[in-house]
């Protein structure tokens, strides 16, 4: 399947089931075409994206052992994750001269964000909940459409949102577990190593595309659009082992761990306008 074809599958069908099962076949890239930008992305009714402050926040950990809370969790999740997927789809339409091998890797992530999206939403229709019984925001799409280039890209999902995620995936497990949800702890986990896998794919292409001898966290920090900023990456409880896996190196996650105050406030990018 040509990856134009994919993303725009993804991008411009309102059906769920297609947006989750489209792409099972060989992917090419012979026809990437020229650049596309959709400002919003196809959703059913019940997924559309809500009116700011109108979806439910996520429960506080503590409440988890109420199902319903649970199952709530899993919702906002399975929005993260499909969010995630669209985002990689809008980049393939955004960025169709980006290196052959870049944008097949993305395809194979968006793979995974498709399972995690099922994933998520098979657990909370367990516990009472079917995806689509509560609004969905559009934080994730929206923080997206900053992006100017393929670093943006590689600054922004997956060494921000999904360089987070390490931490906080496993916060979550530990909270489902601490409930006696073991099913949906180990969910969490299976979602942990997938994510250790997209860090390392956003790292190695931060550094492809990054000039040569280049200072990294620089060039990283420098394409990351206000709000995203270092301190975003990364969660309550630090994954340091996490991020060595994904290939960051030591001077690197020291920096992250430790950020200073001073640092945790910068603001790399004017607002986007």
């Amino acid at each position: 399947m040509e990856l134009r074809d994919f993303a725009e599958a993804i991008l411009t069908s309102p059906d769920l089931e297609t947006k989750l099962t489209v792409g099972s076949d060989e992917f090419t890239d012979r026809s990437p075409g020229s650049s596309r930008r959709l400002h919003e992305p196809a959703r059913c009714d019940a997924l559309k994206f809500a009116p700011p402050r109108s979806a439910p926040a996520m429960p506080k950990m503590g409440a988890f052992p109420d199902e319903k809370k649970r199952g709530l969790a899993h919702h906002i999740l399975a929005n993260h994750e499909l969010q995630a997927l669209e985002a990689m789809a809008w980049t393939l339409l955004a960025f169709p001269d980006a290196p052959t091998e870049f944008r097949l890797g993305v395809a194979e992530i968006m793979r995974e964000e498709q399972r995690h999206t099922r994933m998520h939403a098979e657990r909370a229709s367990r516990l009472g909940i079917c995806f689509g019984d509560y609004p969905v925001n559009c934080y994730i799409w929206k923080k997206m459409l900053s992006f100017e280039s393929v670093l943006d890209y590689v600054a922004g999902l997956p060494l921000v949102f999904e360089g987070a995620n390490l931490d906080h995936s496993l916060e979550f497990a530990d909270a489902f577990r601490s409930a006696g949800d073991l099913r949906s702890a180990a969910l969490m986990q299976t979602i942990h190593r997938d994510e250790i896998k997209h860090v390392r794919f956003g790292w190695n292409w931060l550094c492809q595309m990054a000039p040569a001898e280049a200072d990294l966290w620089e060039i990283w920090t420098k394409h990351l659009h206000w709000p995203l900023r270092a301190i975003k990456a990364r969660g309550n409880n630090f994954q340091r082992d996490a991020r060595l896996e994904a290939g960051m190196p030591v001077d690197f996650v020291d920096r992250l761990e430790h950020l200073t105050e001073e640092e945790a406030k910068e603001k790399p990018f004017a607002p986007q306008e």
